[in-house]
């Protein structure tokens, strides 16, 4: 990771003046409730030591410039904040987004020149996009509003700008997990306003360690895959009259199941029954954390990742007959855990990355294996970093 001091030079090249101040957002690791959350349900999350960092200053212009290393410039100006279909999927779009969300609460907005560098790689399912929706939000509340904003706060304005201005849909998860830090378990019974409970409990004590594993299958072309869970979830909320699964009691869905098999496939009725169970084990894996019963957590996990390839179904993409890379390397990565550890499809799923809980005495074999299967720094450790958006440094 670059220094400080490397960075304020890469800032002055990059603008022709010195950085003032320094923020960091993390990367996030769903631990387990696999697609919970937009289903009003429950999920436990983590803050990674994958971080992104922003220096920032103002300048003289009505428009905040930003440059995130290897990628383009761009700008948004300050007045202009409404959502631009034609920037859908770019980094303008989440810069325009988190910047109206900003103003929306008050900010009274100047020129920002703004430098990233991220570690939390792109594709990793660690949340890219979003830690640098919270980070950019962090840089705005400490600059215009006195970082008067809390966490959740710069979480919904990130939701808001990756749904409604980068046009992706897509839960409060990820943007809850990266400003927050820290093992959290989240409620999203009220989807504006979810819960969140830091979860004290030291990884390093456990003997384990969190990896991610990339399985080398890119996200792309794969929208109509995430959009069918939530497209065939909503048909089944609408048969109840609800807006979420958490709204419906397992009692009553179990006795319209033959109805619900007719109107709404069996698939949609597999992957209803999986958030029903998964909400459950979430519950379990936090209070086996509290209570420091390891393999229980780890049982939940490997329950979690079961219920995800069979029910939920996000680990194969349909008609991809020689093509199922998660599917791989779950099953090797199981093979060579031999009934230690755990392993579950890591976020979205059908693509990006796998989690695995490793025994540290397995670790560096585990990592050197599936590198040699999969690609060299496929297997990345991590650690839960305790903190998520927050100031690092003001110039005096």
């Amino acid at each position: 990771m670059e220094s400080i001091e490397s960075l304020r030079k890469e800032y002055a090249a990059s603008f022709g003046h010195a950085a003032e101040r320094i923020f960091s957002a993390c990367g996030r690791s769903e631990l387990i409730g696999n697609h919970t959350d937009h289903q009003h349900g429950l999920v436990l999350a983590c803050g990674v030591n994958l971080s992104a960092i922003a220096l920032a200053a103002p300048n003289d212009r009505d428009e905040i410039r930003l440059l995130s290393k290897g990628f383009p410039a761009c700008s948004v100006a300050l007045a202009e904040l409404e959502p631009d279909p034609g920037e859908y999927g770019t980094t303008t779009a989440l810069l325009r987004g988190v910047l109206a969300g900003i103003v929306e609460r008050g900010a009274n907005p100047f020129g920002l020149d703004i430098y990233v560098v991220s570690h939390v790689l792109s594709g990793s399912g660690l949340s890219s996009s979003a830690a640098i929706e919270v980070l950019l939000g962090g840089v705005m509340n400490g600059y215009y509003l006195d970082g008067e904003l809390n966490e959740i706060a710069l979480a919904v304005i990130g939701q808001h700008a990756e749904n409604v201005y980068f046009g992706k849909p897509s839960g409060l998860l990820d943007q809850m997990a990266c400003a927050l830090g820290g093992i959290q378990f989240f409620d999203f019974s009220d989807p504006v306003a979810p819960l969140a409970q830091r979860v004290d409990f030291d990884f390093s004590t456990s003997g384990h360690t969190p990896v991610i594993i990339d399985t080398g299958a890119d996200h792309a072309g794969l929208t109509d895959c995430y959009a069918a869970i939530t497209k065939e979830l909503a048909a089944l909320d609408a048969f109840f009259g609800a807006t979420a699964l958490r709204d419906v009691s397992e009692q009553d869905f179990c006795a319209s199941l033959p109805v619900l098999r007719r109107l709404c496939g069996d698939r949609a009725v597999l992957r209803a029954m999986h958030i029903f169970d998964e909400n459950k084990r979430v519950r379990k894996a936090k209070e086996a954390l509290e209570r420091n019963e390891f393999d229980t957590f780890l049982a939940q996990l490997n329950a979690s990742g079961e219920s995800s390839y069979m029910m939920l179904q996000n680990v194969i993409v349909e008609g991809h007959d020689n093509a199922q890379a998660v599917a791989f390397t779950i099953c090797y990565a199981k093979r060579i855990l031999n009934g230690r550890g755990a392993v579950r499809v890591h976020g979205g799923g059908f693509a990006g990355t796998v989690l695995a809980i490793v025994p540290n005495d397995l670790l560096n074999d585990f990592c050197a294996e599936t590198d040699r299967v999969l690609s060299p720094g496929a297997c990345m450790p991590l650690s839960v970093r305790k903190r998520g958006v927050y100031e690092l440094y003001t110039e005096e």
